[in-house]
């Protein structure tokens, strides 16, 4: 299965790269893909490729279901 999360861009580079946040983790990957990319855009992210914008808002939303389940998964663990 595979998962796209989103990140937000934190610092714009050189040949279409980006540094993003991931929930406070940063990681260099692709933007070459998305139209005027800046600095506090939200993208979803795919094996080092942002693939589209998305709404902030969103991105929030998913990270903390994302947490959520993060914990759910902690509590139901052997």
């Amino acid at each position: 299965m595979c998962l796209a999360i989103p990140a937000e861009v934190i610092k714009l580079l050189a040949d279409d790269m980006a540094i993003v946040s991931i929930d406070g983790a940063s990681k260099e990957v692709s933007v070459a893909l998305i139209e005027e990319s800046a600095v506090g855009d939200y993208v979803i992210l795919h094996v080092g490729h942002a693939l589209a914008k998305i709404d902030p808002e969103e991105a929030r939303e998913t990270l903390d279901l994302l947490r959520q389940m993060g914990a759910v998964t902690a509590e139901v663990s052997p």
